[in-house]
């Protein structure tokens, strides 16, 4: 009777032990099993959300199917079950233990936008206002309560912002990406007003500036910036005007259509370099970190003019006799075109 008890017993104990051994198996293939999603899906994993909430919310976004033993993979592997709140994109390439380990991790997805140099602050919060998952707080502000919001003490924010491309993650808002340009560009300004040319004609980091934005939209070549700077220090030092026609453009506003005319430059506005001397009252754009440095450490030349050279670049003169042959030399190469 004992002998058959203890056979009874064994044979429990080894289907329990199979069983064990079966369910192991049934989770473990879950785990490892391909998510079905076809594309990238982004979860957004919300406070208080449960391990059971969660499962839920993947087999409701078709990130996972339903299954029986999902609840049994955090037995399994039990640092699986610790949620962290946030947004996590999925790929389409992992696994269960994939998913749960990416949002157990909090490595919340980082979106980015790049903001660029030569735009100006409109053009940046018509692409704030496009940019995936980012608050929108700005609606229906005034650029001086932007500014205000963002701890700048200024009525207007252009030329203020660093152009840069920028990471967030889902929620952050367009107030708190400004304010991160606004701070880089208060630091790049003052270390590079600290490391400025002292023979400058620049009064202060404000017409640093502005002469940055001017230098930006003047030209995107890389080596060419300190030189299209010291074109126009030479001019201020010698009290010419700068006659550049993106502060024409900028002036102009919504008036400008794609072309300057003859009475664009003729036509006074407060930063219409033909008809003022020296520096409009405000940047003209967003000036990038390279710009920035042109204003304030400009090439040692003797140059007073520069013109397009039809190929990417500008040809710089000294005199205007040899301006205007660069000039000739353009319209040729425009007529060939």
């Amino acid at each position: 009777m004992l002998k058959k008890l203890l056979i009874a017993v064994v044979l429990v104990g080894l289907i329990a032990a199979g069983g064990a051994s079966w369910v192991y198996q049934q989770v473990k293939t879950l785990l490892e099993q391909p998510v079905t999603n076809q594309t990238e899906v982004l979860v957004k994993v919300q406070p208080g959300t449960s391990y059971r909430g969660l499962v839920n919310q993947l087999v409701r976004q078709d990130i996972i199917p339903a299954s029986r033993w999902t609840r049994w993979a955090v037995r399994l592997e039990p640092e699986l079950a610790h949620i962290k709140t946030g947004s996590y994109l999925i790929p389409n390439n992992g696994t269960l233990r994939d998913v749960l380990a990416l949002i157990a991790s909090g490595k919340e997805h980082q979106f980015a936008i790049t903001l660029l140099e030569g735009d100006r602050f409109v053009d940046w919060l018509k692409q704030l206002a496009d940019a995936p998952e980012v608050v929108h707080k700005t609606e229906g502000m005034s650029e001086a309560e932007i500014a205000k919001a963002i701890g700048a003490d200024v009525r207007k924010l252009e030329g203020y912002l660093l152009p840069e491309t920028y990471h967030y993650t889902a929620g952050t808002t367009d107030l708190e990406l400004l304010k991160r340009a606004y701070n880089e560009m208060a630091s790049v300004l003052d270390k590079a007003w600290q490391d400025r040319d002292a023979s400058i004609p620049l009064k202060n980091r404000y017409e640093a500036l502005i002469m940055a934005s001017i230098i930006e939209k003047e030209t995107a070549v890389d080596n060419e910036r300190a030189t299209v700077s010291s074109v126009f220090m030479n001019r201020l030092n010698k009290g010419m005007r700068l006659q550049t026609d993106p502060t024409v453009i900028y002036g102009l506003g919504d008036k400008y259509d794609g072309n300057i005319r003859r009475r664009d430059l003729r036509t006074p506005t407060p930063y219409n370099t033909y008809t003022i001397f020296g520096l409009p009252p405000t940047p003209i754009a967003m000036p990038s970190k390279a710009s920035v440095l042109a204003a304030v450490r400009p090439d040692d030349s003797k140059y007073y003019y520069f013109v397009a050279d039809g190929k990417g670049g500008h040809k710089f003169s000294k005199t205007l006799n040899e301006h205007n042959r660069a000039v000739r030399a353009y319209l040729r190469t425009l007529k060939k075109k």
